[in-house]
């Protein structure tokens, strides 16, 4: 059985690990905090292998490769966060790291709710309108009875 505060983790890496390029570090700014960190793994360009299933149930294959940027770093209160985002941001990861630090503080629930909340609403008006978008060119085909029986 999981713990529910790592539920909550999984939730909040895997929402900053989708958000569009610039959004993380641009939403952090805007609440102009800054705490002092230091550096266990600085920002750095690498690539993860994506596995995928036929009709998401058949055997995994490997899809290709996706670039990502990680990061590490430890608050001065020992806190430690770690980044992961796609593409080559190294500010965005920095930003998720030091998100993900701050989400095991006493300032959680402002960043949930100036940070992660915002982030996350956007992201789910972007894939409606792309699934609104997808719906509208839907073909709907049907089958006419002959009426030889």
């Amino acid at each position: 059985m999981q713990n529910t505060d790592n539920i909550d983790r999984q939730t909040w890496m895997s929402l900053m690990a989708k958000a569009p390029d610039g959004r993380m570090s641009t939403l952090l700014a805007a609440q102009k905090i800054a705490p002092k960190f230091d550096w266990l793994r600085p920002p750095e360009v690498g690539s993860v292998m994506v596995r995928g299933r036929a009709g998401a149930t058949g055997a995994p294959f490997n899809l290709g490769e996706m670039t990502i940027t990680r990061c590490s770093l430890k608050l001065e209160s020992g806190t430690v966060g770690h980044g992961y985002v796609q593409g080559r941001n190294k500010a965005d990861a920095q930003a998720a790291a030091l998100t993900d630090a701050l989400m095991q503080t006493d300032q959680a629930e402002a960043i949930r709710n100036q940070v992660l909340t915002p982030l996350g609403d956007e992201i789910k008006s972007t894939k409606d309108t792309r699934a609104r978008k997808a719906a509208a060119t839907k073909v709907e085909f049907f089958t006419m009875a002959r009426g030889e029986d």
